[in-house]
């Protein structure tokens, strides 16, 4: 019996933490790795004690027909990758792994290529930087989405 490879067995665990997502476009999952321990997990949803789009059936985003990457302040939701590094143990940081899964929500496919926002790649950095380490998010190349994730180029030394 083949054993499925330690970045397939964090991305299968990502794509479990994305459907707790709230969201009605995008279900994001993010978890954080260090030394092969899980430091923490993050799924795109409205605030803690906020109505989320599923309980308002509705996005607003969707509603004004605002298209992808466009009027975030209109979101009600905190992306996946900001919610894992909220509650990762900022110590803990240092030379960790960002996983990160998104499935559409419509579809219920994974999507190829998913990369976080400009602003969660800063909090990426800024989240290693801080603690003076690496950190890095692999996400499901268009090849692979089956295999493999692969890193894409946001890494930062010390």
């Amino acid at each position: 019996m083949e054993r499925v490879s330690k970045t397939n067995y964090y991305l299968d665990i990502a794509q479990t933490v994305a459907e707790r997502s709230t969201c009605l476009r995008k279900r994001y999952g993010a978890i954080i790795v260090k030394n092969d321990v899980i430091i923490s997990t993050g799924y795109n949803g409205a605030p803690r004690g906020r109505k989320n789009c599923c309980e308002l059936g509705y996005c607003m985003r969707n509603k004004l027909q605002i298209p992808r990457g466009e009027r975030y302040e209109l979101c009600r939701s905190v992306h996946a990758e900001a919610n894992a590094i909220i509650a990762a143990p900022r110590d803990q940081m240092l030379g960790a792994t960002v996983y990160l899964v998104c499935i559409d929500a419509v579809s219920g496919n994974l999507e190829a290529g998913t990369n976080s926002c400009m602003m969660c790649k800063r909090q990426i950095i800024n989240a290693g930087k801080g603690c003076g380490g690496v950190a890095a998010a692999i996400s499901l190349p268009a090849a692979a989405l089956a295999i493999a994730g692969a890193a894409f180029a946001l890494r930062r030394k010390k």
